[in-house]
């Protein structure tokens, strides 16, 4: 599967941790940054991230930050993006399984680096579950 990464600075060091776990799951990864844990204005790395999903050139897409907030509003601005923010195992299930979430936004600061490569595999391989979501799912994309 191809993935955009993006973060900002107060989520670096769990994009380069996922960069290396998805790499040796045998992903392709699109890192959009940022590089390092320099202050940054997160937009500025997120939304071309979401864009990248939202042009279809990427599948799925992670973005980062201190709580993972800021990240997911920007990314959920961009046309075709659905980006949920999870923080446990059933958040991200149901991300995928009722919302067919396609980023997923984490919060540095909020969940263990374990447990933020749990909820990265869970969102992996969690399937849409269909059914009566399709319908809501649909309604979500503005006219």
């Amino acid at each position: 599967m191809k993935i955009a990464l993006a973060s900002d600075h107060a989520g670096f060091a769990y994009k380069e941790k996922i960069k290396t776990f998805l790499v040796g799951a045998g992903h392709e990864v699109v890192d959009f940054g940022t590089h390092s844990a320099d202050s940054v204005d997160y937009p500025v790395y997120i939304r071309p991230g979401a864009e990248a999903v939202g042009r279809g050139e990427c599948e799925r897409g992670i973005v980062l930050g201190g709580s993972g907030n800021g990240e997911a509003i920007v990314a959920n601005k961009v046309r075709g993006v659905r980006c949920a923010l999870c923080w446990s195992h059933d958040t991200a299930r149901w991300a995928r399984e009722h919302n067919d979430a396609n980023v997923l936004a984490i919060g540095e600061r909020t969940v263990s680096p374990e447990l933020m490569l749990e909820i990265v595999q869970i969102w992996l391989d969690t399937a849409f579950t269909g059914g009566r979501h399709i319908a809501r799912v649909q309604q979500i994309e503005p006219a």
